[in-house]
């Protein structure tokens, strides 16, 4: 390997900047462009078109000016690989399989049925039909109206 390729593949404490640790910090948005997952991810521009070229797991859409648009999958999968070769030291290629082989196994969970698996959809804000803050209504059961109570015993928690 030449001293120029050499160079470009040796890793440099400038190309990393503090950003965001995880994806419960990401702003609420469905897109993003290179320069806000740049700054987001603490990652230079050249450092995420080239892991494009890597993962899979990173394939932002390009609009019709031919801008990268990142969905914010795509920035979750770009805080887990950058925890994997920063953090846990991986290889680009160990990264890939770690990744491939963690998809592998929640395609195959989620081919069985749920299985247990938690959705990614956010949950509903209330369902105030569950969650009634007067008294239930008379034509309910007593075990109705005891898990009436203790379902919102459970969201007071959820929401304190």
């Amino acid at each position: 390997m030449s001293d120029s390729q050499d160079d470009l593949l040796r890793f440099d404490p400038a190309d990393l900047t503090p950003g965001i640790r995880s994806a419960e910090e990401l702003p609420s948005k469905l897109y993003f462009r290179i320069g806000e997952v740049a700054k987001l991810t603490g990652l230079k521009q050249h450092v995420l078109r080239y892991w494009e070229t890597e993962f899979p797991a990173v394939a932002p859409r390009k609009m019709g000016s031919n801008h990268r648009m990142y969905r914010r999958k795509d920035v979750e999968s770009i805080l887990e690989i950058k925890h994997l070769l920063y953090e846990k030291r991986y290889t680009i290629e160990g990264a890939r399989k770690h990744i491939s082989d963690k998809s592998r196994i929640v395609a195959k969970v989620t081919k069985r049925g749920s299985g247990g698996v938690v959705s990614s959809q956010p949950m509903p804000k209330q369902q105030s039909s569950l969650f009634l803050t007067e008294e239930p209504a008379k034509s309910s059961s007593p075990a109705t109206a005891r898990i009436r109570v203790e379902l919102q015993a459970i969201l007071r928690l959820l929401t304190e």
